[in-house]
């Protein structure tokens, strides 16, 4: 797996509420058998706000490259469909930024080294502002380590982040990874088991 320390760069304002994962990856643009990730994200909205003369800031050239998206509430809920995290990656997102995530969208994105950052609802409006005072102009810090956000003008807005979830994101750790880091431990306990408690290892046809 893919590890996440920080990031620098722009971020990028799409800040509606309940975007599902058919939005993000629409269902029909992705079952061929090479999709192409970049631009079949939000191929659907995309297509027709540039249709109407208003493009989404995925398609601002003052976006471009923006590793950071900050959205609404609920981000990735609807089915799951682990595209709808590839597409991001593929288009340089890293570090998403929202006041929730549907939980097997926000497991995908650490599975796949973004980080997903949640602020309480103050501070996600303060972040969301800062957001769109820049308007891509300036580059803003999403720190694991700390734990912080940063905006180009220098406020730092903290976030909470699970202890075991940090560790699989700073070192690359998948299930199985993180498991053997254990090994030693998992041995001498089926070496105890052998010894103790031999019948929980007999097997039954």
């Amino acid at each position: 797996m893919r590890t996440f320390a920080s990031v620098r760069g722009k971020a990028m304002p799409f800040l509606l509420d309940d975007i599902d994962t058919d939005q993000i990856a629409p269902a029909n643009l992705f079952r061929t058998l090479s999709p192409d990730y970049k631009t079949a994200m939000f191929g659907h909205r995309r297509t027709s706000a540039l249709k109407a003369g208003a493009p989404l800031p995925f398609d601002l050239p003052r976006y471009a490259g923006a590793p950071i998206l900050v959205t609404g509430k609920n981000f990735g809920c609807g089915s799951a469909r682990e595209v709808a995290v590839w597409a991001l990656a593929e288009n340089g997102i890293s570090c998403i930024v929202a006041p929730s995530f549907s939980s097997v969208y926000r497991d995908s994105c650490i599975k796949n080294a973004i980080l997903p950052v949640m602020l309480d609802e103050a501070a996600h409006a303060s972040f969301a502002e800062a957001c769109l005072h820049d308007d891509g102009a300036g580059d803003f810090v999403a720190d694991l380590y700390s734990k912080t956000l940063r905006s180009p003008e220098g406020q730092v807005f903290p976030f909470a982040f699970d202890d075991e979830e940090r560790e699989a994101l700073l070192h690359g750790l998948d299930d199985v990874t993180a498991t053997l880091r254990h090994l030693d431990a998992i041995e001498a306990w089926e070496r105890r088991c052998a010894t103790e408690t031999p019948w929980l290892r007999r097997v039954s046809i």
